[in-house]
């Protein structure tokens, strides 16, 4: 049998592990659970990734280099900043429902292990997302759009507890969670409290 190449069998592994976690907790995933899982030995694993930390650190790249590229790209455009702000919030929702897990799984291991670089990754990721979310909620209230008097830190950092929400949404309710309808009712949310809101 033709082995696959390493780059579309780290994809396998990385995906083994999201789904571990998200279908049976993070004390199901183990390397010899996670070899079942993708159809491979233990060693093959390791042939493609020297460590299960490494693997850890390849899945934050991803969320770098993929989600947080793609929420930066949105703060920065041209447009109004009521659709940037859907664009932005759909488009974490998506990422986050495609990669069931990951969110649950980056903060239990940096935490529970207390392994200072994947701790300095997460913050990074974290300040980044604060750091757009709350340009797009300024220009807002720059454009006329939303409440002058918010407080745009005190948006942000509610802002950053959708991805909570919707890691319990997912634990409970994964069969029912359609990605455009939990968007469109938290952008409901949202909008209404950028118009009115008592968190000045």
């Amino acid at each position: 049998m033709q082995r696959k190449p390493t780059s579309i069998r780290q994809e396998e592994i990385k995906n083994g592990i999201l789904d571990i976690i998200a279908d049976e907790g993070l004390h199901a995933l183990s390397t010899r659970r996670l070899a079942k899982k993708v159809g491979v030995s233990e060693g093959t694993l390791f042939r493609h990734f020297a460590s299960k930390r490494d693997m850890l650190l390849s899945i934050i790249e991803d969320v770098q280099n993929g989600l947080m590229e793609q929420l930066r790209a949105i703060s920065q455009n041209s447009g109004s900043a009521e659709n940037r702000l859907q664009e932005f919030l759909c488009t974490h929702i998506n990422f986050l429902i495609k990669h069931r897990g990951i969110t649950i799984l980056l903060f239990s291991e940096a935490t529970q292990k207390n392994d200072t670089e994947l701790k300095q990754h997460l913050q990074s990721i974290f300040l980044k997302q604060k750091e757009y979310i709350s340009k797009i909620i300024q220009d807002g209230i720059t454009e006329g759009l939303w409440d002058s008097t918010l407080h745009v830190e005190n948006i942000a950092w509610l802002y950053l507890g959708i991805p909570i929400t919707l890691n319990i949404e997912l634990a409970f309710n994964l069969q029912s969670i359609r990605p455009q309808d939990f968007c469109q009712k938290t952008m409901y949310l949202l909008k209404r409290m950028l118009r009115k809101s008592n968190l000045s």
